[in-house]
C-alpha cells in the first residue's frame, strides 16, 4: 500500500516511515526543506518537497492520488507562535484532509493530542495549540468521504518503545514513547475497522496490535 504521510520530517513521523517501508509499504514524506530528504530516504520514504501552508489543494492532491491512507503528523511544533497554530496544526490538517478527498484516498489517520478541544478556553500559546487540533479534529470528523481515526497521544518521550499501551476512547493522562505511538499508527493504517474512533493512548500493558484489535469497530 501506499501510504503518504504529512509532517515527514517529524520525529514520529521518521519513526512511522522505518516501520511501513520495514514492512514492504510504499511510504511518501511531505516536507517543507529540501535538505530533510535524505533523512527520509534514509528511513524508507519517498520524499515531497510541498509547504502545507501555501500549497494549494490541487498541490496536495497530486501527492495524494494513488495512496492507499493517509497520515496527517505535522505540527508546527514547540516555540512556533500562535499563528502557525491555526496555519499547521489547523489549516494543514483541514487541507490534507480536503485533498484526501479530492484525491479519492478514504483512509485517513490524525496525529492529534490528549486535550485538543475546540472550545478550549484560554489564550496562551498552548490552549490555542489545543484549539487548533480540536478544530481540525472535528472537521476532520465531519467528513463522510473519510474513514477517520484520530489518536490522541499523551506526553511523548523519547524512551525506546515497549510495544506495550494502553488505548481507549478515554485512557486518563500519562506518557508514551514516540516509538510505541509510530508502532500503534502503523496497525492503525491498515485497520480500517477503526474508522470513525478517536482514541487516546498512553504506556500500558497490552501489546500494539491486540490493542488496536480491541478498540476496532467499538
Amino acid at each position: 500500500m501506499r501510504i503518504v504521510i504529512a509532517g515527514g520530517h517529524g520525529q514520529i513521523a521518521l519513526r512511522l516511515e522505518r516501520r511501513l517501508s520495514a514492512r514492504g509499504d510504499e511510504v511518501a514524506g511531505i516536507i517543507r526543506k529540501p535538505e530533510q530528504a535524505a533523512d527520509l530516504r534514509a528511513a524508507g520514504a519517498d520524499p515531497i518537497l510541498l509547504d502545507l501552508e501555501s500549497a494549494s489543494m490541487e498541490e496536495v492532491a497530486e501527492a495524494l492520488r494513488g495512496a492507499g491512507a493517509a497520515v496527517f503528523a505535522a505540527g508546527a511544533g514547540p516555540g512556533s507562535s500562535k499563528e502557525r497554530k491555526e496555519t499547521v496544526d489547523k489549516g494543514a490538517a483541514i487541507l490534507f484532509a480536503d485533498a484526501a478527498v479530492r484525491a479519492g484516498v478514504r483512509r485517513f489517520v490524525v496525529v492529534s493530542s490528549m486535550g485538543a478541544d475546540p472550545n478550549h478556553p484560554g489564550n496562551e500559546v498552548f490552549d490555542v495549540y489545543l484549539r487548533a487540533k480540536g478544530e481540525a479534529d472535528a472537521y476532520i470528523s465531519a467528513q463522510d468521504a473519510l474513514d477517520w481515526t484520530i489518536l490522541r497521544p499523551g506526553s511523548l518521550t523519547d524512551e525506546p518503545g515497549t510495544g506495550l499501551v494502553k488505548l481507549a476512547a478515554h485512557t486518563g493522562r500519562g506518557k508514551v514513547p514516540r516509538d510505541d505511538v509510530a508502532a500503534v499508527l502503523a496497525e492503525l493504517v491498515e485497520s480500517s475497522s477503526t474508522a470513525g474512533l478517536t482514541l487516546e493512548l498512553i504506556e500500558g500493558s497490552v501489546p500494539v496490535a491486540v490493542a488496536v484489535k480491541a478498540v476496532a469497530g467499538n
